[in-house]
């Protein structure tokens, strides 16, 4: 029987026009939230604020659907923690104000 000292997990970040990708190897046991800070990216992304940060696993949002919240999620090897960026607009606002102008062009009111 091995005894496993580090698991693989990626933790990415992805702005408009860059992303940035780190693969770290950790300890079993490692949660989310460590994985964020080891990664370095809230010192080079200062917006990226660790203790406020919404997270999630493969498009999971930690902390829903029976997920638990970054700071108890503990990593399973292979994992992709993903940081999302607060939305800059409403999107329902967004579609409503596309559907006007749509409609704009094609000659109604």
């Amino acid at each position: 029987m091995t005894d496993i000292k580090t698991i693989a997990v990626e933790v990415v970040y992805a702005l408009p026009h860059e992303q940035r990708l780190t693969r770290l190897l950790v300890p079993p046991g490692t949660t989310a939230l460590d994985a964020l800070v080891r990664s370095g990216i809230p010192e080079e992304f200062p917006e990226v604020d660790p203790a406020t940060a919404k997270m999630g696993i493969f498009g999971q949002t930690l902390g829903t659907k029976g997920l638990a919240p970054a700071d108890q999620y503990v990593l399973q090897p292979g994992d992709r923690v993903e940081i999302y960026r607060p939305l800059i607009a409403d999107p329902k606002e967004a579609r409503k104000q596309r559907a006007e102008k749509a409609k704009r062009r094609a000659g109604g009111t």
